[in-house]
């Protein structure tokens, strides 16, 4: 079994059958026998985002996310002492936790951000 760390983008496109989600993207989420993540810190950004209008997603995503088939990882204590040592190739403090998330866990990240490549995280889109 491969876990894969799903980001906000990929996560939603995902929900929306967005049709920009990559082929190998869909594949990887839908596998059985993968275990795809999803962050606490993917909840947090989306819940801001969609707070202040920026996007849209369910009422009930946290149920949403666990009825698609998807995974929830909490953020620990060594993931987010991580983010001190990261470059700042990428300003955004989500994707920066997430970029860490991956690091500490060794997790490969389901994302179109080409930035996160700059971190020697394993990317998948």
């Amino acid at each position: 079994m491969s876990r894969w760390l799903v980001d906000s983008h990929a996560l939603l496109g995902w929900l929306s059958d967005d049709p920009a989600l990559s082929p190998a993207a869909r594949t990887a989420i839908a596998d059985p026998t993968n275990e795809p993540l999803v962050s606490a810190v993917t909840i947090w950004e989306i819940a801001i985002k969609r707070s202040l209008g920026k996007l849209s997603a369910p009422d009930d995503l946290p149920d949403v996310i666990l009825t698609e088939g998807f995974h929830t990882l909490a953020i620990d204590a060594q993931d987010a002492w991580r983010v001190r040592a990261l470059p700042l190739h990428h300003r955004d403090p989500f994707d920066r936790l997430l970029i860490a998330q991956a690091l500490t866990q060794q997790l490969p990240v389901i994302t179109a951000d080409a930035q996160f490549a700059a971190y020697d995280v394993d990317v998948h889109w």
